[in-house]
Formats: C-alpha cells, sequence, structure tokens
C-alpha cells in the first residue's frame, strides 16, 4: 500500500512510502481493541484513594451517654460510622488496578486501530522536519498548511523531538508521540494520525 507524502507546507512532495498490509490492512479485532484500551485506562489509575475506618479515627473513646434509661442505642465511641466524622465502613483503599495482556493481543490491537484509521483516511504522512525552537505559533501554522487544525491530532515521530513536544504542550488538540510508544488509546483517541516519514519504517515491523 502507497501513501503520498506531504511537506510541512501542506504540498505534496510527489513521494511515496511504503505502509505494510500485515499493520495497516487486517481484519480488524473489535475483541481485542477493547482488551487493550481497557489495560491501558486501568494502567493509567493511581489507586491512592483512602477513607479512614474506625479504627483510624482520632477520636474519645469515652461513653457518650448513659446505656439504659434514654430510650435510644447505645452509643459507645465517637469513632462509630453512625456519627459525622466517625470512621467509613468498607471505605476505598489503595490498591494497584493494573492488568495484564499477552503481548500479541496488544499487537493484533495496534494493527487494528491503524487499519481503522487508514480505512477512515486519517493517516498522513509527512516529511521529518524540526523546529529550531519551541514555537507553539510555528506549530499552529503547519497544522493549518495540513488543513487539519479542527481535528484532534496525534504527530508520530521516530525519535523524541523537545521541540515539538514543548510546542505542542499549550495545544488542547495536539498530541505528540513516539512510534515505539504508540498505543491503540491513543490511535483510537485522535481524529488524525500525522506520521513523520522515518516514523514508517518503525510502524511497519509493529
Amino acid at each position: 500500500m502507497k501513501a503520498n507524502v506531504f511537506n510541512i507546507s501542506g504540498a505534496d512532495t510527489g513521494k511515496k512510502v511504503d505502509l505494510e498490509k500485515a499493520v495497516f490492512e487486517i481484519e480488524p479485532n473489535d475483541h481485542a481493541i477493547y482488551l487493550d484500551v481497557k489495560q491501558i485506562m486501568a494502567n493509567n489509575r493511581q489507586g491512592t484513594h483512602k477513607s479512614k475506618e474506625r479504627a483510624e479515627i482520632n477520636a474519645t473513646t469515652k461513653k457518650l451517654k448513659r446505656q439504659k434509661g434514654t430510650g435510644g442505642a447505645r452509643a459507645g465511641s465517637m469513632k462509630s460510622p453512625v456519627f459525622v466524622g466517625g470512621g467509613r465502613v468498607f471505605g476505598p483503599q489503595p490498591r494497584d488496578y493494573s492488568q495484564k495482556l499477552n503481548k500479541k493481543v496488544k499487537q493484533l490491537a495496534r494493527k487494528s486501530a491503524l487499519t481503522y484509521k487508514m480505512t477512515d483516511k486519517a493517516i498522513m504522512v509527512i516529511e521529518d522536519f524540526n523546529l529550531e525552537k519551541p514555537k507553539t505559533n510555528e506549530l499552529i501554522k503547519i497544522i493549518d498548511n495540513l488543513k487539519i487544525s479542527d481535528k484532534k491530532t496525534l504527530f508520530v515521530l521516530n525519535e523524541q523531538n523537545k521541540n515539538l513536544y514543548l510546542s505542542s504542550r499549550n495545544l488542547e488538540k495536539v498530541h505528540v508521540v513516539t512510534a515505539s510508544r504508540l498505543n491503540t488509546y491513543d490511535i483510537l483517541d485522535a481524529s488524525v494520525l500525522v506520521l513523520a516519514e522515518s516514523s514508517v519504517e518503525v510502524l511497519n515491523k509493529f
């Protein structure tokens, strides 16, 4: 499968790159995508939620009132969950939400997601470029030239580019990632994938 290569001015360079059919044109597996996205989102959870139980409350253990003769239930401590400020019953505790997933299932999910993007014609390939210094306005001009300013865009690079990353941080709809760290969630979350020409070689080996 061939894809046209554009430059940062939005013009077709006349060059073409090969996109492997085994990556960009497979039979998508929706269940693999579901499992991979679920794992990614679960692994991103901090799991630091915490509430105090009865034993952790710092309060007096003195009897609040006499046990009998009041017409109400006995009350032995302000730590009781029935009182305001008391301990919580079965409250959340710190835990690890991370899940495991087979490597081949993750690979299948990534390929399926890339296939969906290719089917929707939501993948562009551009020449490798670099910004002399972090400049958000320069990146906005490039996005305007590519006519994708109204879309959520994911730039996929072959290697880390600090200037491009810093230029994109302040743009809500623009994200930058290296090809080796590209995952199923990132692919599906973006409206358009802009692949740097050198990153295609990495993606073809997925």
